[in-house]
């Protein structure tokens, strides 16, 4: 693993990047594996760089709701800067791939010795406080087609292509919603030419269109991400 290739990593200084990157390990992400899960501690701290997760919100037992996805953009384990063991969140490998993990411990200390580190994570738990805080506001009042939308625009960003698999089940799951609105939301975003859907691939054919499709918290999301962390 030659490059780095995560945004947060990637805005440090040379020196703490390369203490930084000295104290990780190279991991794959499998598809599905749980890497966190709600009151139990975190052992590890992942940066992506080109697998994703999706952080899942408990509700009653039920299996929950996507609130926030993580790629190499971000980070898993934010919450560490804040000297808070565990979240309340479940969080699911969604895209296969790879990432640098870092043991909790080590990754608090690195913390405490590099000012730059830990001016990156202020900034980045800033950001992920605004995406739940727009995830919330989704939920409670955009329809399911402009979700859904947003959602495919977050992984095809983070996926960095045009197809990848899913399934309708998974999809269902994600938005908290049935599987009938999902079939039928996605049926009308293939109609209009948007994408192409065949059994648990999926490929985005007009980009621009999805955008304009999505509810307006996907361009929300970015900005807040450009507007601390370009």
């Amino acid at each position: 693993m030659a490059t780095t290739e995560n945004h947060l990593i990637e805005l440090l200084p040379r020196k703490d990047r390369l203490r930084l990157l000295g104290l990780c390990e190279p991991v794959h992400l499998v598809l599905g594996a749980v890497l966190c899960e709600p009151a139990k501690p975190t052992r590890h701290a992942y940066f992506p760089l080109d697998g994703f997760i999706s952080l899942v919100a408990p509700v009653d037992g039920k299996p929950g709701l996507e609130v926030g996805m993580v790629g190499r953009e971000g980070m898993l384990g934010a919450q560490l800067a804040l000297g808070v063991a565990a979240v309340p969140l479940h969080a699911l490998v969604q895209g296969p791939g790879t990432a640098w993990r870092i043991g909790a411990g080590a990754f608090r200390r690195e913390l405490a010795h590099s000012a730059s580190l830990r001016r990156v994570m202020d900034r980045y738990l800033y950001v992920l406080m605004a995406q739940l805080a727009t995830a919330a506001v989704c939920v409670r009042f955009h329809l399911i087609g402009p979700r859904l939308a947003r959602w495919l625009l977050m992984s095809q960003d983070r996926a960095h292509s045009d197809s990848f698999p899913v399934t309708q089940e998974f999809l269902a799951y994600m938005l908290g919603v049935r599987r009938v609105g999902i079939t039928a939301a996605a049926g009308a975003l293939q109609r209009d030419g948007l994408i192409k859907y065949h059994r648990g691939d999926l490929t985005v054919l007009d980009r621009s269109g999805l955008e304009a499709a999505a509810c307006g918290c996907y361009a929300e999301d970015r900005q807040s991400y450009a507007g601390v962390l370009a």
